[in-house]
Order: C-alpha cells, then sequence, then structure tokens
C-alpha cells in the first residue's frame, strides 16, 4: 500500500482511540492477574484542560500503557469532584445575570439549577482528556456527588462523630467574603501587598491626653474592646486601671495588660478586636471581654460602624482615614508592606470571623499518615517533599470541615430544639427520630427536623477517593476493594499535598488499616518560557486542544514530558511540541525507508550487518536496562529522553543507515526480519508516550488481529548484552563521524571515494567493513602514513585522510594558522590567570582546575594543528 509521505496525526488519533474503545482494552475487573491501579486526581466537573492537567494526565497514561503491556490488570478510575465554591459561584452568577437570587428561590430550586449546571459542563474535560489518549475505564467513571460516593461521605461523618472525632465549635474562621463561606487555613494563600499603617489617638477617659495606637486596619475599631500594653512597659504604666475611648465610635473601652504585646512593635499598644483578628480573639477570651462583630458576611460594615453602615470594608478604611485627620484623631500614615491573607478560589482579601463550625481533630489521624511517609512505606518522589509533609502533619490543625455553601454534601446534622445541644448525627431523618427517641426521650415528625444548612468541604469527598470510587466504604469486603485496593501509584500536584494526599492518607488508614497508594509522583507548575506561571490573566497558557490539533496528541506528549522532571516546574514552549511532531515523522519516514526495501531471499548477510545487527541488540538491551531504572526511579522525563535517542540517534541514523541497501538494490532476508522486529521493539518502548503512532505503524507492519494490538502486546524484558560489541562501534562510529567531519570542513563530496590510514594498534577496535560502508572510504592500516594529509584522532588511535587534489592547500594552511594563532592567543589569556597569585588561590578548586584543563585542551589542539601543517 502506497503510504502517505508525512505522518498526519489527524487521520489516525479518532481512528485508534475508538478501536482501543471498542475491543475495551481499557476495561478492567477482577481476574487472577496482578492489579495495577491509579485512581485519577478528580479535576472540578465544571472545568476544562488546561497545560497542568495536560501533564499530570499525559504522566497516568504512561505509567497504566505501560503497566498493561506488562501484563498487569491496568485500572485507570476516572473522574470528577463537584467543587463546592467553584461550582455553586458559577451558578448564583448565572442566576444574577437573570436577576435572581439563590436565597429567593430556596434549597431545593437553587440545587436543581446546580445540577442542571453540571449537567451541561461537566464532563468536558473528561472528553478532552480522550483527544489526549488516557486509555481510563471509561464504565467507572466516578463523580463524587454520586449516591454511592455521598453516601460514603455521610458515613464516614457519622462514624467519625461517633468516635469523638468530629464536634461542633464557635471559632475564628477565615471568612471568603466572595463566595460567602468560611475556607480552611490551607486555602488561604499569603500575598505581599503595600498597604498602610495608621497612628490612631485613643483618648483618655476623663482628660485631654491621649495615646497612639497603630493599626493596619482602621475600619474596625468599631469592634475594639479594649487596649492592651505589656505589664512590663514602664512608658505607660499610667494606663494601668483606666479607660480609653475610641475614636470616632465614642465607646468607652478598658485598658488590659498582657504580656503577649511586643514592647518593640508599633507604638507598644495593641488594640483588641476580638471580633476581627484571631490573636485578639485568644486575648479576648482570656481577658473575657465583649466580643463586637462589625462586619457583614459579604465584607460590608453593619449597624455598629454608625454611619459607614453598608459600606464596604475598603471603601470605609479610605473615608475614614479623611476623618480621623479631620477630627484631629490621627497621629499619621506610613507606608507599609504586609502579608495579607487572600482566597485560593476567589481572590477575596479573607476575612477573620467568629463562627460556629464543624471541625475534625486531626492529632490522632495524623500519626500513621506520618510515620507511614516518614518510614517510606509510602514513597514520595522526589522524596524532599517529605520534609514539607512532616512540618505540616507536626504541627496539624483541626479540619475546619463546613462551608456556608448549598452545592455539595449536606452536613447529617438534624435539629429538633432551640437549645446549642439540641440536634443529632445521623444517616438520615429516620435515624436522626429514633436516636432523639431512644437518647432524648422525645418522639417527634420529621417535620420537626431541620438538616444543618452547611455542606461539607469539598476534601471531605475526596480524601474518600481511592475507597469510594471502589465503594469500600459501603461494602468494605467487597471484590473489588480487596482486589484493586490499595493503588499503586498517585500523580498529583505538591500544590495539594495537604489538601488531598496527607488526607487520603489518613483517611486509607483510618478506614482500611492500610496504605491508600505505594508511590506519590510529584509534577510541577506548568511555566512559561519566562518562567512565570501560566495564567487565563496573563494570557500565556496555550489551549491544549488547538496544541493536539496543530501537533497531534503524541507531539504534545513528548513535548511536555521532554523537559518535566519529578516535582520541579516545567517550562513549556510550544517549540517542544514542534519537537514532538517532528520526532512522529522522523520515526514515520523510517517505517517508510523499511517498507520500501526490496527483499532478495537469496542473497548472503553482508558482514557490515551481521555485525551492526549485533550492535544494536546489545544497544537496545543496554538502554532498557536504564530506561527501567529510571521508571522505578520515576524519572519519567529521563526515560522519554532515553527512548528518543535510542530510537532518533542509534536506531534511525545509525542503525538504518549501516543496513539500508544501495539504491535500487535488495536487502538479505535475515537483516530485513531483524530490522522489522527492531522497528517493533521500540515502538512498544514508545507506545507508553506516543501511543497514536505507534498503534498505527504497528498495525500497518502487518495484518494484526485485535489479541495482538500494539496496546496490548508484550513490553520488551531486558535480556543479556554484549559491552565488546557497544565499544567497538562507538570507537567505529566516531572513526566515521571523523572522516565525515574532514569531508564537511574541506568541501569534499560524499560521493568522492576516499583513502583512510589507520594505525596498526586499531585494527581490533574497528569494524573496518562498516567503516568502508558509511564513510565512503577504503581502510588500510599501517604503521608509516603519507606526508600529506588531514589527520585526526579517535581515543588513542590516529587517522589520516590524504589530501585530495579538489582541496586547495594554502588556503587550508592559511585557515589552521588563523586557528592556530587564535588558540595561542586563548592560551596566554588563561595563563594569565593562571599566573595570578590571588586568583588561584582565592577561586575555588572547581574553577582553578576547569582554567587547567583549558590550558591542556588549547596545548593539545595547538600540536594536533602543528602535526597537520607539518604534513603540508
Amino acid at each position: 500500500m502506497e503510504l502517505q509521505t508525512k505522518y498526519n496525526p489527524q487521520s489516525v488519533e479518532q481512528k485508534w482511540y475508538d478501536y482501543w474503545m471498542q475491543n475495551e482494552y481499557f476495561f478492567s475487573k477482577p481476574d487472577e492477574r496482578k492489579p495495577y491501579t491509579i485512581v485519577i486526581p478528580p479535576p472540578n466537573v465544571t472545568g476544562v484542560l488546561h497545560m497542568g492537567h495536560m501533564l499530570n494526565n499525559t504522566i497516568q497514561d504512561v505509567l497504566i500503557r505501560r503497566a498493561r503491556m506488562k501484563g498487569y490488570n491496568a485500572c485507570w478510575v476516572p473522574g470528577t469532584d463537584h467543587a463546592s465554591i467553584a461550582t455553586e459561584a458559577k451558578v448564583v452568577a448565572k442566576l444574577k445575570d437573570q436577576g435572581i437570587s439563590k436565597f429567593e428561590i430556596g434549597r431545593e430550586k437553587f440545587l436543581e439549577h446546580a445540577w442542571e449546571w453540571t449537567h451541561e459542563h461537566g464532563g468536558i474535560i473528561l472528553e478532552q482528556l480522550k483527544t489526549l489518549g488516557c486509555s481510563c475505564d471509561w464504565s467507572r467513571t466516578k463523580f463524587t456527588m454520586d449516591p454511592d460516593l455521598s453516601e460514603s461521605v455521610t458515613k464516614v461523618f457519622v462514624d467519625l462523630y461517633n468516635k469523638g472525632l468530629i464536634y461542633r465549635g464557635y471559632r475564628m474562621v477565615n471568612w471568603d467574603p466572595e463566595a460567602k463561606t468560611n475556607i480552611s487555613d490551607e486555602e488561604v494563600i499569603y500575598q505581599e501587598k503595600q498597604g498602610k499603617l495608621y497612628f490612631l489617638r485613643y483618648l483618655i477617659e476623663g482628660s485631654e491626653d491621649y495615646i497612639v495606637v497603630a493599626t493596619t486596619r482602621p475600619e474596625t475599631i468599631f469592634g475594639d474592646t479594649a487596649v492592651c500594653i505589656n505589664p512590663n512597659d514602664e512608658r505607660y504604666s499610667f494606663l494601668k486601671g483606666k479607660n480609653l475611648i475610641v475614636p470616632i465610635a465614642n465607646r468607652v473601652i478598658p485598658v488590659i495588660e498582657d504580656e503577649y504585646v511586643d514592647i518593640e512593635f508599633g507604638t507598644g499598644c495593641l488594640k483588641v478586636t476580638p471580633a476581627h483578628d484571631v490573636n485578639d480573639y485568644e486575648l479576648g477570651k482570656k481577658h473575657e471581654l465583649e466580643i463586637i462583630d462589625a462586619i457583614n458576611d459579604d465584607a460590608t460594615l453593619n449597624h455598629h460602624a454608625l454611619h459607614y453602615a453598608g459600606k464596604d470594608r475598603f471603601k470605609v478604611r479610605k473615608e475614614i482615614e479623611i476623618e480621623l485627620e479631620s477630627k484631629g484623631l490621627l497621629e499619621k500614615v506610613e507606608n507599609y508592606n504586609n502579608k495579607v491573607g487572600t482566597s485560593e478560589r476567589t481572590g477575596a482579601v479573607i476575612e477573620p470571623k467568629l463562627s460556629v463550625q464543624w471541625f475534625l481533630k486531626m492529632q490522632d489521624l495524623a500519626q500513621p499518615a506520618l510515620e507511614n511517609v516518614m518510614n517510606d512505606t509510602i514513597q514520595f518522589h522526589p522524596s524532599k517533599f517529605k520534609n514539607t509533609y512532616k512540618h505540616w502533619m507536626e504541627n496539624v490543625h483541626d479540619w475546619n470541615i463546613s462551608r456556608q455553601l448549598w452545592w455539595g454534601h449536606q452536613i447529617p446534622a438534624f435539629y429538633y430544639g432551640e437549645g446549642q445541644e439540641d440536634f443529632v448525627v445521623a444517616l438520615n431523618k429516620q435515624e436522626a427520630l429514633q436516636i432523639i427517641e431512644k437518647e432524648r426521650n422525645l418522639v417527634l415528625t420529621e417535620e420537626d427536623l431541620r438538616q444543618d444548612e452547611d455542606a461539607l468541604d469539598t476534601w471531605f469527598s475526596s480524601w474518600l477517593w481511592p475507597i469510594s470510587v471502589f465503594n469500600g466504604i459501603n461494602d468494605p469486603e467487597n471484590e473489588e476493594i480487596q482486589y484493586y485496593y490499595p493503588t499503586q501509584d498517585l500523580v498529583t500536584g505538591p500544590d495539594i499535598i495537604f489538601f488531598w494526599v496527607a488526607r487520603m492518607i489518613m483517611a486509607g488508614y483510618e478506614y482500611r488499616n492500610e496504605l491508600p497508594f505505594q508511590n506519590v509522583y510529584f509534577t510541577g507548575l506548568v511555566r512559561d518560557k519566562q518562567g512565570r506561571k501560566m495564567s487565563k490573566s496573563l494570557g500565556n497558557s496555550p489551549d491544549p486542544i488547538e496544541l493536539m490539533k496543530e501537533y497531534g496528541a503524541d507531539g504534545v506528549r513528548v513535548g511536555m514530558l521532554l523537559t518535566a522532571p519529578a516535582g520541579n516546574d516545567l517550562p513549556f514552549d510550544t517549540d517542544l511540541c514542534l519537537q514532538g511532531r517532528n520526532f512522529a515523522n522522523k520515526i514515520w519516514n523510517a517505517f517508510r525507508l523499511i517498507k520500501g526495501w526490496e527483499v532478495d531471499e537469496n542473497l548472503e548477510t553482508p558482514e557490515e550487518n551481521r555485525f551492526v545487527t549485533e550492535w544494536f541488540y546489545s544497544k537496545f538491551n543496554s538502554e532498557l536496562k536504564e530506561i527501567e531504572s529510571n521508571y522505578e526511579k520515576y524519572r519519567i522525563s529521563d526515560v522519554l529522553m532515553s527512548v528518543y535517542k535510542l530510537i532518533w540517534d542509534d536506531f534511525c541514523s545509525w542503525y538504518l543507515e549501516a543496513v539500508k541497501p544501495e539504491f535500487g538494490k535488495p536487502i538479505d532476508r535475515q537483516t530485513y526480519d531483524v530490522t522489522v522486529e527492531y522497528l517493533g521493539n521500540c515502538l512498544k518502548i514508545l507506545h507508553p508516550f506516543m501511543p497514536f503512532l505507534t498503534e498505527e505503524i504497528w498495525q500497518l507492519m502487518e495484518e494484526r488481529s485485535p489479541e495482538s494490538a500494539m496496546i496490548i502486546s508484550k513490553y520488551p524484558e531486558v535480556e543479556n548484552f554484549w559491552q565488546g560489541v557497544l565499544n567497538q562501534f562507538d570507537t567505529t562510529s566516531e572513526v566515521v563521524s571523523g572522516i565525515r567531519a574532514i569531508r564537511n570542513e574541506k568541501g569534499i563530496s560524499p560521493k568522492e571515494k576516499l583513502e583512510l590510514f589507520a594505525t596498526e594498534n586499531s585494527k581490533e577496535a574497528l569494524k573496518t567493513e562498516l567503516i568502508e560502508k558509511l564513510g565512503n572510504v577504503s581502510v588500510q592500516f599501517a604503521q608509516q602514513f603519507p606526508e600529506k594529509g588531514f589527520t585526526f584522532r579517535v581515543g588513542t588511535f590516529e587517522f589520516l585522510i590524504p589530501v585530495s587534489e579538489n582541496v586547495d592547500l594554502e588556503a587550508e594552511k592559511e585557515k589552521l594558522e588563523n586557528e592556530k594563532e587564535y588558540l595561542y592567543g586563548f592560551l596566554n589569556s588563561v595563563r594569565k590567570k593562571l599566573s595570578n597569585e590571588k586568583f588561584v588561590n582565592g577561586a575555588p578548586d572547581a574553577v582553578v582546575n576547569a582554567e587547567k584543563k583549558k590550558e591542556a585542551d588549547a596545548l593539545e589542539k595547538i600540536a594536533q594543528i602543528e602535526e597537520q601543517l607539518k604534513s603540508f
């Protein structure tokens, strides 16, 4: 059949993906084979593919495809996360555009809109992953709000509550005024921002005197309930027992004493606002201060702020500065840089807020999770992330698991009275009524109960992901959880090491008494070539779908992984995808070349072909050994680079060049068959990275049944290889490169046959027939070389090509003299450095040694040039 001159991914990719799907190669069910399981980090249900997803899922697909070829029962579970805050924000915005408030339509109607949004936008990202070639078992697709997963979440909440690990508490939380919910400490991003430090005058009650208090947030003065001084600060001993008047608010507040106040910071006087600062809250509890909450859920001020009520906090900050100034209550204002907490989800500045929330005690849950990572029962790749993990786990806080949202898993707490303790935690209302009757001696109906309005933190469902996707919470002894769990590898980003990785490990030990996965591979961030993080706002992130249209999915996969070392950021450039596409074309052309050869059954195998087929066999197995070692170390980028060089350099550039017959002549059967076998093996180790191209060529090589498709072909195993043949080829290929370099430098045509003189001692180290074929030379081993010629060295061996009639000797001599002159100038500059005692004694040894090597190299090159000039 006629093959296209260029590989066309657009005509291939959908065809083979459909073929894989039809033949159910991705499908997995428990059987006698050893399982290899990966669960996808579930992307947001309303999300679309970005470059981070591309990197993460390409790596997962590489691992799962390799495992499938190695004979494992490979199971890659896909799915999406309901993403409470992100999804609710989109639905709220959509309703707002229609003039609808979620509170007007109520919870039930709002959830209908949320489900409608989810069904409309959900799953787009999973379809896009198919374009990338991801070989997930799509029949297993899960969603964190699926009925069985929701049931798992509820059961775990009830169980942890009954164990005394979940409690309801009145605490200071991080309030996101845009999403109108609290968020966890880990979801707060601290950003350096330039602000102001305001020095306010607080009058002493019954006096014209005042003290100065510094604050970055003058709008919070309406919540002040004390000013605190350090009892050891002699400057303020006169204030002890006195009261002060809050500026503008004109409320009288006491002066309190506590060593918590840093005498050196600010003015040494601290305004205490228990409702709006976590440290002030603790101070307020200790001194039994009144709590005045002056800020609303949407970050506007309330009635406590008097004439500022209803205005945004930042607007009030500007206006209050003017009022304080006009009333003589502002001492001064200074520019001040400080770290401001912002919401990871919305970017809004966090407002510390007192609120009744649900918490999960983490101390006991964290212990086995910490221990089993530190002792490498669970291995992190790279291991440097163990230190980050250790620090967080040793300083773990109780997890605030409730969110003031409707989209998500509603907290299974049921209230029946007005008291603080008038609630029970149960799987449903029926169970709640039974508990109330049994434990509280009350007979109620479902109408008497109201369920907690809040939803659970999204991570409270995804921390169960490796267990719940196999229904291991609801049915702990079922066949699938017993077979697939624990999973093998988790591929994720270090940014969710606490949100997700640590919590999944905790859940694994709590609910299965074992690890959830054996290895965690941390990817880096995808950055642009200027080193900036890719983001929509910067407009520096390419559309993955458009990239795949232009370069093919295989080209983009290779481009992503060529410079993606574990745990380090990836400097992405579309030129990498071009390199991936060119690689595909290189392989395609190699296949076309082989398919174009005519085979002569009666032809003897030439000696150089025997040698080069032996060499490539050893080279392939030598590289495969290194490749397998790098897979074990999770050096996926290094694996790809080894495969890339083996195919491009060793197979295409050397092997095929060595065995290809002269133009118009046939090839012998033995060489042809071995070459096809070698191409097949190269395709197999490349398949995890370039699945579409490899399947296409594999199927074109010969007619294949579905049972012999590339996707389930047997991955090569390392076999014994001979180092001697590798060494002999390396020396031989260097000689060929030396001949080609001289032809190139001297303008000698590759078609002009040359003589090559070689020293007698090089005979055993070389394969003469291969040099003669690839170099278009006749080799003569001799003790004495002709007087005139171009010399080069390979190791300790010397070679000479006699001067051709076509070479201008005078021009060559002039070129060599110019090069020698340059080298002498370079040598003098190096020697000048080395004669400087200050440099030699002061510079690091490595730097001095590098200069000495430069000196030695220059001397060697000068000697070689002088030898060549003598030969002229």
